[in-house]
């Protein structure tokens, strides 16, 4: 089911609801419409899963201000849901690029979060980006697969600064655990459901205060699970345990053989470690 309701600013914004349950809010990264975070593997059998389009992508409304698509300012859509909802606190999950967002609202909110999840998760909100190296050892964890040499070529062009689009495009099996038939049809419609504006001012000039941010989280009195994918190079594992420690008391699991999606790498270890955390 599809509901819009008004933001801060009036922007229509939209969610889509699945399953049933305690809700769970969830947050997609990258400016993208939600509609690649599907059911999360099946994650819908045990919560009521709400996935909010973020403002100028999917179902909702592209706003007045592009301004407004800074992450910071983000955090009062995400706040206007919470409202819209009638609750008084949530369970909130940010992926990639959305978990900078879901850091943000914690920080800001952090007596309206219960649970807060952050799977294989964007660090730049917390000043804490994977390094180079990071990323290469996660890469070449892949090397025996037939099409590495094309895609590590790309990486490398990447990595010194020599990057063209084709490249970016060659490095598309790195995210995916297995890169098969639906691997490649879910990175196919990206193009369409993703924001390039929106994205180019989601993380621009402002949007993180990292130490402020850090300090914030340190003292959250919520229960946190952090996933990483054992290969994935956007949230390598060594940098999700990292973020891990900026927490009280965070549970860390790191999915076997998943990247950048775990829920469609291998959907029941991911639905079974979402699910005994939300237990």
């Amino acid at each position: 089911m599809t509901v819009t309701f008004a933001a801060y600013d009036g922007t229509k914004l939209a969610f889509h609801t699945r399953g049933s349950g305690r809700p769970l809010i969830c947050l997609p990264g990258g400016m993208q419409a939600s509609a690649y975070l599907g059911d999360l593997g099946g994650l819908t059998r045990h919560r009521e899963v709400i996935t909010l389009d973020l403002r100028g992508t999917g179902d909702s409304a592209v706003p007045q201000d592009p301004a407004t698509y800074r992450c910071d300012r983000l955090v009062d859509d995400v706040e206007a849901l919470r409202e819209h909802l009638g609750l008084e606190t949530v369970e909130l999950l940010g992926h990639s690029g959305g978990a900078n967002l879901a850091s943000l609202y914690a920080a800001r909110h952090p007596e309206r979060v219960a649970r807060l999840l952050l799977i294989t998760p964007g660090m730049f909100a917390v000043g804490l980006p994977p390094s180079g190296d990071e990323r290469r050892a996660s890469v070449l964890r892949r090397r025996d697969e037939p099409w590495f040499a094309e895609a590590y070529a790309a990486f490398e062009a990447i990595a010194a600064g020599k990057a063209e689009p084709e490249h970016w495009e060659a490095i598309a099996p790195f995210h995916y655990g297995r890169w098969d038939e639906a691997a490649r049809a879910h990175h196919a419609r990206e193009a369409t459901q993703r924001n390039a504006e929106a994205m180019a001012v989601y993380g621009s000039e402002g949007a993180f205060q990292p130490d402020t941010t850090r300090a914030a989280l340190s003292t959250l009195d919520a229960q946190v699970l952090l996933l990483a994918g054992e290969v994935d190079p956007g949230a390598p594992p060594t940098a999700v345990r990292a973020f891990a420690d900026l927490f009280p008391a965070a549970a860390y699991v790191e999915q076997p053989g998943a990247a950048h999606f775990p829920w469609l790498d291998d959907p029941e270890l991911f639905v079974a470690a979402v699910s005994d955390f939300l237990a």
